[in-house]
């Protein structure tokens, strides 16, 4: 069976087939927190325009960030002094910390940094600095004079009729400063300036140059032609028939005489059983909190894996080590397929870290040391980890440390305890047996590795192996009829050291402890008695 051609290189194809030259743009509204949902649209664009650069596209890589957009509402993660700013543009309100030039560098900031930290470097656009710099113009003067051939097109395709005093641009009020309350009343095209009415009572007149913007719809084709957009990925609620990708194709040709760019549809992310991630419900987890807990390189993998058109359901606690396991398995897999290798290709980036370190190994190794980088360190050397790069170390580290605080379930986290709890009592005299027996077999070792530890535990099983013939002459018995449970054996392991009956994958585990540590605390539990 033929190798299957990943997703990006399909559409790099596609693409080609067009030209050779071209320009690939994404575009956020930084209204709010932008979250892991909002990245799928990002790492789309990124991963199209590396495959054609990959296949020898002349391409660029572009992003906009709507900051001209209206605040439409107070949203749950604002305060109610934010209801006087509704409908003002994005980077004409204060921004809610205080820290930033304005709202949408709030938001966009560390949206930036993620992208960044993620290896992805597109060349960033503010729309409101777009339209001051008056690369707009030309589209606004077309779309005034057109309006009612616009009008006819959004009622052709959306089936709406725009109301009677619709128009293609919106004035920002020079009074109330909101730019969804005004009515265009005139203009002049020589001049480049256009004349209004606005709810709050004011007249006036405003630049095309800054003074307003474009109604979505209208302002989606304009960018094309004005920046000369090929390539662009949207999610699926632009793509419904009828929806702005619909009515923009046709603008864009009949109005600004340009060809749509090439679509790629995307599904939504689903937060665990919460449903798409958005914004305004306050249903997300922002890209800036994921990269807390997540190597990028696995943030790529999850919407790399996974073709534009199906949802991808993400849950930040254990569902998560599971897709950390599946990304390292098939980075280490010697039996890859060139499928396999190229979603692992388009998840590296330039500049992203990574280790040998299992990151579910980590999760143990952090909490054995209580965090301690010095300690956690040493245990990795011990385990036979690479250790020459330690800032990719310290930021597993890290993203380990922040999951364990902030998604992993309680079943997930344990600690070393000090000494023997109460609950040594309850070791059954097999379980003592074997605690005894297991630290005299530690003490005549050398070091063991977790697959050691692992072996080690199950031999006593077998009938005449070290470990059996120890426990049975210590309960006086014969080793053929020494029935063995290896999870009693776990359990005593757990409770001698972390006064828990289950704990983290044992070999991993043991061996990430002192074994001098191990020998005293187990001969310690075997010979407790309250």
């Amino acid at each position: 069976m033929a190798d299957i051609t990943h997703w990006a290189d399909v559409i790099a194809d596609e693409v080609l087939a067009k030209g050779k030259k071209h320009l690939v743009a994404t575009g956020i509204t930084p209204s709010g927190h932008i979250h892991i949902g909002n990245m799928r649209e990002v790492v789309t664009a990124d991963v199209a325009y590396r495959a054609l650069i990959d296949k020898g596209a002349e391409a660029e890589f572009i992003y906009i960030a709507d900051t001209y957009d209206p605040l439409r509402k107070v949203y749950p993660f604002l305060d109610e002094s934010y209801a006087e700013h509704v409908g003002k543009p994005l980077s004409e309100i204060p921004c809610p910390c205080g820290e930033h030039k304005n709202y949408s560098e709030h938001f966009l900031e560390p949206f930036l940094g993620a992208l960044d930290h993620l290896g992805i470097h597109p060349k960033v656009y503010r729309a409101d600095e777009l339209y001051k710099e008056g690369v707009y113009v030309e589209a606004i003067k077309q779309a005034l004079v057109k309006k009612d051939e616009i009008a006819e097109i959004l009622q052709k395709r959306s089936g709406k009729t725009p109301v009677e005093t619709w128009n293609p641009f919106n004035p920002i009020c020079l009074e109330c400063g909101k730019v969804n309350t005004t009515i265009v009343t005139g203009f002049d095209l020589d001049a480049e300036t256009v004349d209004y009415d606005c709810s709050c009572g004011h007249s006036g007149t405003v630049s095309m140059k800054g003074g307003g913007k474009l109604t979505w719809r209208v302002d989606w084709p304009a960018r094309w032609k004005a920046l000369g957009v090929s390539v662009e990925p949207f999610g699926k609620d632009h793509a419904s028939r009828g929806g702005s990708y619909d009515t923009g194709q046709d603008i864009v040709k009949e109005i600004f005489g340009y060809d749509a760019p090439h679509p790629i549809v995307y599904e939504w992310i689903m937060l665990g059983q919460k449903g798409a991630m958005s914004s305004s419900t306050g249903v997300v987890v922002s890209i800036a909190d994921m990269l807390k807990v997540v190597p990028p390189e696995v943030l790529r993998y999850l919407i790399i894996r996974t073709k534009p058109e199906k949802h991808i359901r993400f849950d930040p606690a254990l569902p998560l080590l599971t897709l950390v396991d599946e990304f390292e398995r098939l980075h280490s897999s010697d039996n890859t397929t060139s499928y396999d290798k190229r979603i692992i290709e388009l998840s590296h980036a330039a500049g992203l870290c990574h280790t040998d370190i299992p990151f579910k190994h980590m999760t143990t190794i952090y909490q054995v040391a209580a965090g301690d980088f010095d300690k956690i360190l040493k245990i990795v050397k011990r385990a036979g980890y690479d250790t020459s790069n330690e800032k990719c170390i310290r930021e597993l580290v890290d993203n380990v440390g922040n999951w364990l605080e902030m998604y992993a379930p309680d079943n997930a986290k344990f600690s070393v305890q000090e000494g023997i709890s109460v609950n040594a009592a309850n070791l059954t005299p097999f379980q003592r047996a074997f605690l005894t027996s297991f630290s005299d077999i530690l003490e005549k070792s050398g070091e063991l590795t977790g697959e050691d530890y692992h072996n080690l535990v199950y031999s006593s099983k077998e009938a005449g192996s070290e470990l059996n013939t120890m426990i049975a002459a210590a309960m006086d018995v014969s080793p053929e009829s020494l029935e063995v449970n290896p999870k009693e054996l776990f359990k005593a392991v757990y409770i001698s050291v972390l006064d828990q009956a289950s704990g983290p994958k044992a070999g991993w585990f043991l061996s990430s402890l002192e074994k001098d540590f191990l020998i005293k605390r187990f001969r310690d539990a075997a010979a407790y008695r309250p």
